[in-house]
């Protein structure tokens, strides 16, 4: 079964470009990645970048004047209701729209009648299933995930209207280091203590309480988004089941050999967490090294001059010309006397500094990687600000030391903490990436010739020295009498500590009471866990109906920026466990940025909760939300300044019907989203417009009978149900939502109110409302349920509707009899007539009123 993607800038149908993307990245990046990050752009460009948005910001010339509006009068639901009855949409119809009235009590009601409930429904045949992207359990969702919930909803709620029995899965991810960090820096402010005051379990209970207090927000936040998931299948990556599952999967690999146990370099942080900042501090320090056979000295070229106690070579490179004469040949360490091999490789860049550097594996990535390269031993030392010191003051004291000065670097800096985080030469695990990725890429010839020709994929390591998260199942075998050393350890994994134990009884051939076991301390990387999700929330590995009923997902949907991270994991798992790929097709959409093209993140932030756009938001309480963050004071300037200019009033009460149509309406597959919450305000006058529509629509209907015929205006709605269909069959909502507002405003407002035929126009109206409100409900679900509710007891039913959110979704072909090509070409005149009409009535500012002969004489 090959995996077929939906978004045709990201991927082809073929896989070829997706694989050939992955490949050349696939499982090097990691938030504690034991190979240094590659970007298309450099740590400077990026500085840069950074540096001229800054300066847009605090620019005092900027002429925008941000965002304006007026307060709407609030109208709230004041009837007495039971959370989870059905609202009474009989009481008077109120004179304007509001977001807070019409979005009472119906998310409850939904819930109640288990509309969402996959069991509930009556499709037998046709299975629609996928599961949202976990979000972190440490925060809250912000706009990005609001286009996530969007686009999702909008395809589960237009399956289910299709007879699909649709099963949409919501979870959380536990997110290791992030939760870690955030419970660490809460105990330290409360209480005064680190995590090393507490035991491993106690200090697991005060991650588990604090998940219990603030893990429920994001699920609100779901709701209050519409988000028609199946809530009692919702599962956390720490569930018990959850963490049998990826016990599972780790052992199933470890005996497959698919994982094995080696040395490698972590990046190592008290916070627990790395990324890539720019920096433009460090040393730039000249130091010789006498050679036995040569007279003079090599200047070697470094910026931690605290790492020489683990030098264990000079390199150079092989074409430059100043050192030619020095292959092979070796040095005196101006310290430990040992003789270090000058070797040539072409990693060394020839204009840095002298073009001879120094070779420490143990504290630098590529230090690493040249010792793998030439066979060369790996030295650790002291800790690094201490070794400073001591080894410049020992190379003055020597008279070796040759100077220093400013040198721009990049520095790997801890995003917690503030710290700088260090490479240590440390025991971990990995995963063969190479074998399981020839398995997914069987998908498609042509993607696993350019795959396997092309590129060249690493291998991941999934160890993260951490207490939150699914402690690794594999344990250190010690058997009585034995010498174990740290090079000679000895290992066995295991569903239990049982199991581990007889597996340890079996390959070394002993009484299982004479071994002793001590569990790795490290915790897997989130990753692993989150890459099992599509199989592992259906009850694998046991083989439940709902694993044989909805695996493989129907889709998967998801950002742009998690297809390393999260996607090709998936499928790699995925394929190797299951033996079959997690997801039939792939749908991915771009990023949301902020006005000045920043990524929404909460490091910047510059991250908007969807509930403020939905409620709305005083401008003091968005600045209230800044400082309460874990920002760099730097970055909290810059992002109160930035919401100074962009809200000076704060945020208006949109709704979420606006807010999902808004995010709807951009094109989700093209550029990235820079995102105007004054574009959100318009789509708020839009439903206003709506419902000023449905009330006139209703005050004709009281007295007025629905004739069986329609004009040949109505037969005009068959165009825009078939854009709609066409639309969501390609996943490309913006084409729905572009239909429905132009039909709405200029065919539905423009042309058909103004039908003075009323019995003719009534039956316009009440067909038109009623089919144009079903195509909306998966987008604007709120609004259009409440309005159908509405107009329920004027429809031709047989009592049993209950919810527009399961009724059918409109068809071309329940609407054949409608197809009148040659009307429907004629009638793009009349409105082309109607349009001219109403602009010469405004350009003539005329009115209802019978017009001034004076001021109009020339048309009289």
């Amino acid at each position: 079964m090959a995996v077929h993607v939906a978004s045709p800038r990201i991927w082809s149908r073929d896989l070829q470009k997706a694989w050939s993307t992955w490949g050349s990245r696939l499982c090097s990046q990691s938030s504690s990645s034991t190979q240094p990050s590659h970007h298309p752009r450099t740590q400077a460009e990026k500085a840069k970048r950074r540096q001229a948005r800054e300066k847009a910001i605090l620019s005092s010339d900027v002429n925008d004047p941000g965002l304006l509006w007026s307060d709407k009068e609030k109208i709230t639901y004041t009837a007495a209701l039971v959370p989870g009855e059905k609202k009474d949409t009989t009481l008077p119809f109120p004179q304007s729209y509001s977001p807070e009235y019409v979005e009472f009590g119906w998310y409850q009601w939904w819930e109640k009648q288990g509309f969402f409930r996959s069991c509930d429904a009556h499709a037998v045949d046709k299975y629609f299933s996928f599961c949202i992207p976990p979000p972190n359990v440490t925060g809250t969702l912000h706009l990005g995930h609001a286009l996530t919930v969007a686009i999702e909803d909008a395809l589960a709620r237009w399956r289910r209207m299709q007879g699909c029995k649709v099963l949409w899965v919501p979870g959380c991810d536990h997110a290791g280091i992030a939760t870690q960090s955030v419970v660490e820096r809460k105990l330290m402010r409360e209480q005064g203590k680190c995590r090393r005051d507490y035991s491993r379990e106690e200090f697991l209970k005060q991650v588990w309480r604090w998940k219990d207090e603030k893990g429920d927000e994001i699920y609100h936040q779901l709701r209050k988004l519409g988000a028609s998931l199946d809530w009692n299948r919702a599962c956390f990556t720490m569930d018990p089941g959850f963490s049998s599952a990826v016990t599972e999967a780790f052992v199933r690999l470890c005996d497959s050999g698919l994982i094995y146990r080696s040395e490698a370099l972590v990046n190592w942080s008290c916070a627990l967490e790395w990324t890539q900042r720019s920096c433009l501090a460090g040393l730039f320090c000249l130091f010789p090294v006498i050679s036995r056979k040569w007279k003079g000295e090599v200047a070697v070229s470094t910026t931690r001059p605290e790492t020489m106690l683990g030098d264990v070579a000079i390199a150079v490179h092989p074409d430059d010309p100043r050192y030619k004469d020095l292959h092979g040949k070796h040095c005196r360490h101006p310290f430990t006397e040992c003789l270090l091999p000058i070797i040539t490789d072409s990693m060394v860049d020839v204009t840095f500094g002298t073009g001879a550097v120094k070779v420490t594996p143990a504290h630098d990535h590529t230090d690493f990687l040249l010792s793998q390269r030439h066979s060369l031993p790996r030295l650790t030392g002291v800790k690094r600000f201490d070794a400073r010191e001591r080894v410049i003051t020992a190379l003055m004291e020597r008279k070796l030391f040759r100077g220093k000065k400013e040198h721009p670097m990049s520095l790997p800096i801890c995003s917690r903490s503030g710290d700088v985080t260090e490479p240590l030469l440390k025991k971990q695990w990995f995963v063969r990436c190479q074998e399981m990725g020839r398995k997914a890429v069987q998908v498609s010839e042509r993607a696993l010739n350019v795959w396997l020709h092309q590129v060249e994929i690493i291998d991941w390591c999934i160890s993260r020295q951490l207490w939150w998260g699914h402690q690794i199942p594999a344990y250190r075998v010690t058997l009585e009498n034995s010498k174990d050393t740290e090079e000679q350890e000895q290992w066995v994994w295991g569903r239990s500590a049982a199991e581990a134990r007889q597996r340890a009884a079996v390959k070394f051939g002993v009484n299982p009471d004479a071994i002793t076991l001590t569990q790795d301390p490290d915790v897997l990387d989130t990753w692993f866990s989150s890459g099992l999700f599509p199989f592992a929330m259906l009850g694998w590995p046991q083989q439940t109906e709902d694993l044989k009923q909805f695996y493989p997902n129907s889709i998967l949907e998801t950002g742009s920026d998690l297809i390393f991270f999260w996607v090709a994991r998936m499928v790699m798992l995925g394929r190797e466990l299951t033996g079959q790929l997690p997801f039939k097709q792939v749908l991915f959409h771009s990023l949301v940025r902020d006005k000045y093209g920043r990524k929404m993140s909460k490091s910047l932030g510059n991250v908007i909760d969807p509930l403020d756009v939905i409620s709305g938001v005083s401008l003091e309480r968005l600045q209230e939300k800044v400082r309460e963050g874990n920002l760099d004071p730097r970055e909290s300037v810059v992002a109160m300044e930035a919401q100074k200019k962009d809200f000076p009033k704060g945020i208006p009460e949109c709704g979420t019907d606006a807010l999902r149509f808004a995010l709807c309406s951009y094109k989700a597959q093209g550029e990235d989203i820079s995102l105007s919450v004054s574009h959100v305000l318009s789509c708020r006058h839009f439903c206003n417009k709506m419902w000023q529509t449905v009330r006139f629509t209703l005050a004709t209907l009281h007295d007025a009978s629905l004739p069986t015929s329609l004009t040949n205006a109505a037969r005009w709605v068959r165009h825009t149900v078939q854009q709609c269909e066409r639309g969501f069959q390609s996943y490309e909502l913006h084409t729905v939502t572009s239909a429905l507002h132009s039909f709405w405003l200029h065919s539905l407002c423009d042309v058909y109110l103004v039908n003075r035929e009323k019995q003719v126009a009534v039956s316009v109206l009440y067909h038109c409302v009623s089919i144009s409100l079903a195509l909306l409900s998966p987008i604007m679900p709120f609004l259009t349920e409440e309005l159908w509710q509405r107009l329920l007891p004027y429809a031709d039913s047989d009592g049993t509707s209950r919810s527009l959110c399961v009724q059918p979704y409109p068809k071309t072909s329940q609407l054949e009899h409608w197809c009148f090509p040659k009307e429907e070409a004629d009638f793009s005149l009349v409105q082309e007539v109607v349009r001219v009409a109403r602009l010469l009535r405004a350009q003539c500012q005329l009115t209802k009123e019978r017009p001034d002969c004076e001021r109009t004489s020339s048309f009289c």
